[in-house]
């Protein structure tokens, strides 16, 4: 295919050297610093003030531009030296940003332009980013003093430290595990299964099939080997990874948790919190602990009725086959049975009619009935083979660019995510475009023919595409609110949730399917097998969903904070009122749990439930309008996707809702109500 090339400035990964990274990065550190450092009295005029504020932005620009393709290459890329680049330069980032943070002359200056009366006259988006930033710097300790204002500055580097420990260890565990697979291990698994656990196996330059942690091999063996030794291993394996029950407890990260629990704790406490979750809350669209843990309780009761018929269904099936006690690693295996029985749906008879390329292509087809943006792949060096980049045109003019990072491989973090690398804003330059990455770990391609996806690697991908869009549709020209910066952090899954509705409609499945052999698209008896399934254990995995945003919650709610033994027990507890599911006494999924460890989720994990609320209640209007009508669909990119934080979460729903968020939604389109 001849592409052409990149419209938009591109890092050069062909040429990317990490000596050079460490240059720019420490430069970066060094102008904020000697910046910060000059900044000694708050005696100018207003446009003056303006000017420094603008300063900041472009030294944040200029900050992550460097840090930003480290950061990444770290998670897509993971080498030792890579690694030890990234964890020796943590620190010094660290002391810089919340010198930054800290800094009361700054603070200062932000509340003059704040205070004055021509504050007024600023636009929206520049009033925002400056309310926004006079918040942080409460929360990032501005008005500490001495002993305690230093603690704060130590918490902060030994937190940042201790992520990235917790992550690497999470990384390490996972791909310290393999278990090379006889023949007879391999029974029940389909054949595309056997050829990616066949390719792991020549991977390692052996001739056998071999078992990994990596989801897709994970997955496949959980799903169809009927070798029940082998699911209770690889559970085994895989539920204790990171932990003092795996084979490798070097990589053990209960001490790490203990001293991050303390540490926010104590960062909370100094910041006058009662613990974390209220420092935590501090800066998102729920107002308090209370009312999360409230929604959460509310919802698992709508949840409970339907989990306790699926979990009875999912034991009657299994003792049918002569399983007389449902074990954890039996639920995926008996699940994909009951599936096959209830609805005769397999995910692996659905693979060959979701080719990548063809599910890539009917995503970016209905972006452009929704939003009318054109997506066109360009080339431009990219840091593995399997990445491809492409850019986004509204009536010609590109609006920003995207890198796809889809498939699962050794050295790449588990999980899929979207991260921005380049934002909008107004520069010395002009304006400058945003760039993202958008990754994922879905089975890889077999030989040569394309990657096959399961129904739910397609709703991932969609998922991931909304948090692009909204990083990339933005119009506002302020870094601090551009995209997905600045919204409320239980808000910001909202766009990627709401996309993932048109994986369920009977015309967008067309559009997405096309056998890899007949070039059909899904037939008549499969798609209505796939929508049937739909709401296929919805009370389970919300129920699961809910007892890992409970224990969140809950451990970061805790004073004193807790230590190992008590963040378990914290678990048990949770599970013992909520989960149907069983569990072993060995699982320890906390240490694994990186989007509370080593994420953003500290405390907001209930994020995914809150915002899903307000993703099926916006859905709500395209189902009454249309859900291609593309009136509807340029009010929902100008309330919400074009925005950014200039609007709050609550206002941006508003303006496309018309109204408050309601759950009435969201039960229905969990399958817990008649549609009324």
């Amino acid at each position: 295919m001849n592409l052409q090339d990149a419209t938009l400035p591109t890092p050069q990964f062909d040429q990317i050297k990490l000596e050079t990274l460490k240059q720019q990065i420490n430069q970066a550190i060094e102008d904020g610093q000697t910046f910060l450092q000059q900044l000694k009295s708050v005696a100018v005029d207003f446009q003056q003030q303006l000017l420094i504020l603008q300063r900041i932005d472009q030294l944040e620009n200029q900050m992550s531009e460097s840090w930003g393709i480290l950061s990444h290459l770290n998670a897509v890329m993971n080498n030792q030296e890579t690694r030890e680049l990234y964890q020796s330069l943590l620190p010094a980032l660290s002391e810089y940003y919340t010198a930054l943070g800290q800094h009361t002359v700054l603070y200062q200056h932000y509340q003059h332009v704040h205070d004055a009366t021509e504050f007024d006259q600023l636009s929206p988006a520049q009033q925002s980013s400056i309310n926004l930033a006079l918040r942080d710097f409460q929360l990032s300790g501005v008005a500490l003093e001495g002993t305690n204002k230093q603690r704060y500055a130590e918490i902060s580097s030994r937190l940042s430290q201790l992520s990235s420990d917790f992550s690497n260890h999470v990384l390490d565990a996972t791909q310290a595990f393999f278990q090379v697979l006889t023949e007879a291990q391999l029974q029940g698994l389909p054949a595309s299964s056997v050829e990616l656990l066949k390719q792991y196996g020549q991977q390692r330059e052996l001739d056998q099939a071999v078992a990994t942690l990596d989801i897709p091999s994970y997955l496949a063996i959980m799903t169809y080997a009927d070798d029940r030794a082998l699911r209770e291993q690889l559970y085994h394996a895989y539920t204790t990874r990171a932990s003092e029950q795996s084979a490798q407890p070097e990589f053990d990260n209960s001490a790490i948790m203990q001293e991050i629990l303390a540490l926010r704790h104590e960062m909370a406490s100094l910041l006058g919190f009662n613990n974390y979750a209220e420092y935590s809350l501090a800066s998102k669209m729920a107002p308090d602990v209370e009312t999360v843990e409230k929604f959460l309780i509310e919802l698992a009761e709508h949840a409970r009725i339907p989990a306790e018929k699926e979990i009875a269904q999912l034991k009657q099936i299994a003792a049918e086959d002569g399983i007389d006690t449902l074990q954890p690693w039996d639920s995926t295996y008996y699940s994909e049975k009951l599936k096959q029985k209830l609805f005769k749906l397999s995910q692996e008879d659905l693979k060959p009619y979701f080719p990548a390329p063809k599910v890539i292509q009917g995503l970016f087809q209905i972006v452009n009935r929704l939003y009318g943006v054109e997506i066109i792949q360009r080339k431009t060096p990219v840091w593995h083979d399997d990445v491809q980049y492409f850019e986004i045109e509204d009536k010609g003019q590109v609006l920003g660019g995207f890198y796809f990072d889809l498939y699962a491989r050794s050295g790449k973090r588990g999980g899929a995510w979207m991260s921005g690398f380049r934002s909008r804003m107004q520069t010395p330059m002009g304006l400058q475009k945003p760039i993202c990455y958008m990754v994922g770990n879905f089975t890889p391609p077999i030989g040569e023919q394309a990657a096959l996806l399961s129904h739910d690697e397609v709703n991932t991908l969609f998922h991931e595409f909304g948090h692009g869009l909204h990083h990339l549709l933005t119009e506002v020209d302020q870094i601090a609110v551009a995209g997905t910066h600045g919204v409320a952090w239980d808000a910001v899954e909202l766009p990627s949730q709401f996309m993932e509705f048109w994986t369920w409609d009977q015309e967008s499945l067309n559009t997405l399917s096309e056998h890899i052999e007949t070039k059909q698209s899904l037939d008549a008896d499969l798609l209505k097998a796939l929508l049937d399934a739909r709401f296929f254990q919805s009370g389970m995995q919300s129920l699961r969903q809910i007892e890992f945003a409970l224990f969140d919650l809950n451990i970061h709610s805790a004073s004193p904070a807790l230590n190992t033994a008590q963040i378990q027990n914290t678990l048990n507890d949770i599970r013992s009122k909520y989960s149907v599911l069983p569990n072993t006494a060995s699982n320890r999924f906390q240490n694994s749990f990186s989007h509370i460890f080593a994420g953003g989720y500290a405390a907001g994990y209930y994020s995914y439930k809150w915002a899903e609320v307000l993703a099926s209640d916006a859905f709500d209007r395209f189902e009454q309008e249309g859900i291609f009508n593309t009136a509807t669909g340029a009010d929902f990119r100008k309330a919400i996707l074009a925005v950014g934080g200039k609007d709050s979460a609550l206002e941006a729903f508003i303006n496309f809702r018309g109204r408050e968020p309601k759950i009435d939604a969201l039960l229905r389109h969990q399958g817990w109500t008649n549609h009324s």
